[in-house]
């Protein structure tokens, strides 16, 4: 049984030591590799501070370097945020002043960059100055009391009054979903994953922890290269890429641009999407041009571990019909709930989805009113204590049985996958001295 998610790298390790588990533009590294530098970078962390269960930021641009330092933090027994480089500073303070990371790991650069905007330079570790040449044994930091409960990642979302909401998600709650993933899309080692989403949302769990899992190749596919399609699809074509998990938006701006039908891409065998909805008129061209593909629709918040519902494309649709988001995940229950808390069972009739399971979140970081309001009492038992996730999505069921979603309860929108509260908006817009309302 494993105990964290470090178990997934030990055993591809041990399978396939000298196979390539991580490609960027810069580098190659394989399993072997990636584990050895981790192991650097959990070494310097336990040097800069002794705690354990602590939270480690991880401010560098996408690149391997990222997910090597993700999993050293993991090696230290202590848990990462991800955030992005090009983030305004108010953001990533935001998150600083939520999170208060006892370590910040970064380059010269970006470490720069934080220093000239205050941050404590103690707090720091160049991953520029990491010596990974040096060896370090992994007994003592395996045995570093990890238990599948405690925390992987926090990963800040969009927060109504402009504070980004820090999602709290353990061991546990990943190797659920990627257990599943894994054998619901046959992921093995001869796997060719294209990552697009970035590693601060949680669409890159799936693509990171099936390599890591599989013995799978990840190519960390070079953000621009979504701006510029030839480019792109060129990129899939010579890497022999076979399976994507993209947010729709990606695989719409393909469809529109028409080239999938002037430059070969039938390496493709898997198809998933995620975080917005899937328009069937773009899908339908997906479908065309790959026939032999299968296509997923994938569901869920950041607070289930990304995903709790899935859709294999398995019949025809029409251009302007809605896709469904289809069946929950194994080992997780989908409830929808109408405005009594009863069971929602007749096709048709609209509620709100709700979710328990093991992929639920521990809540959200150092926000117990918000964890409150969010993660309740399940409302179908009284008998004892039973936590489910509203998503404040709603959905209803079609004459097939599959949860068909049909939009938001609140003011919350998505926007390339993420979400974004308006309330975040008017409250930017309400600091500039100039606006009197929003």
């Amino acid at each position: 049984m494993r105990n964290s998610v470090l178990c997934y790298l030990e055993e591809s390790v041990e399978k396939f030591p000298e196979k390539v588990a991580l490609s960027d533009l810069q580098n190659d590294y394989t399993f072997s590799q990636w584990k050895s530098m981790a192991l650097c970078i959990a070494n310097a962390i336990i040097e800069k501070t002794n705690e354990k269960k602590v939270p480690v930021l991880v401010y560098l641009p996408k690149s391997a370097m990222t997910l090597i330092s993700f999993v050293g933090v993991l090696y230290s027994g202590n848990y990462y945020t991800p955030t992005d480089v090009k983030f305004p500073f108010e953001k990533v303070n935001s998150i600083i002043k939520c999170l208060i990371p006892k370590v910040i790991i970064t380059d010269k650069k970006h470490g720069k960059f934080l220093l000239d905007n205050g941050v404590n330079e103690s707090k720091l570790i160049n991953v520029d100055e990491i010596d990974f040449t040096i060896e370090h044994k992994n007994d003592e930091l395996l045995n570093s009391s990890i238990i599948d409960t405690d925390l992987a990642y926090v990963f800040f979302t969009s927060g109504s009054t402009g504070v980004p909401k820090g999602v709290a998600i353990t061991h546990r709650s990943i190797i659920d979903y990627i257990d599943w993933a894994g054998e619901k899309f046959s992921v093995t080692c001869d796997t060719r994953i294209a990552n697009q989403a970035p590693f601060y949302f949680d669409n890159s769990i799936l693509d990171i922890y099936l390599c890591m899992s599989k013995g799978a190749h990840l190519y960390i596919t070079p953000e621009m290269y979504f701006a510029f399609t030839a480019k792109l699809l060129n990129y899939l074509r010579e890497n022999e890429i076979n399976f994507i998990f993209w947010v729709p938006s990606a695989l719409i701006n393909v469809a529109n641009s028409g080239l999938l039908e002037q430059i070969d891409c039938s390496c493709i065998k898997k198809v998933l999407f995620c975080g917005e909805v899937m328009p069937n008129r773009h899908l339908n061209y997906w479908r065309k041009i790959l026939p032999d593909a299968l296509f997923a629709n994938l569901y869920g918040p950041t607070e289930i571990t990304d995903v709790c519902s899935y859709y294999i494309v398995d019949r025809e649709f029409e251009d302007d019909e809605p896709l469904p988001i289809g069946f929950a995940c194994n080992n997780t229950q989908i409830m929808l709930l109408n405005s009594e808390n009863s069971l929602i069972t007749e096709s048709d009739e609209m509620g709100e989805l709700c979710v328990r399971g093991t992929s639920l979140s521990m809540g959200y970081y150092n926000n117990p009113d918000k964890t409150e309001e969010a993660f309740v009492q399940n409302p179908l038992n009284n008998h004892y204590a039973e936590k489910i996730y509203r998503t404040g999505d709603l959905a209803h069921y079609n004459q097939y049985g599959e949860i068909m979603f049909d939009g938001r309860k609140d003011f919350q929108i998505k926007h390339l996958g993420y979400r974004i509260e308006l309330g975040e908006i008017e409250t930017a817009i309400l600091s500039i001295e100039a606006v009197y309302n929003a």
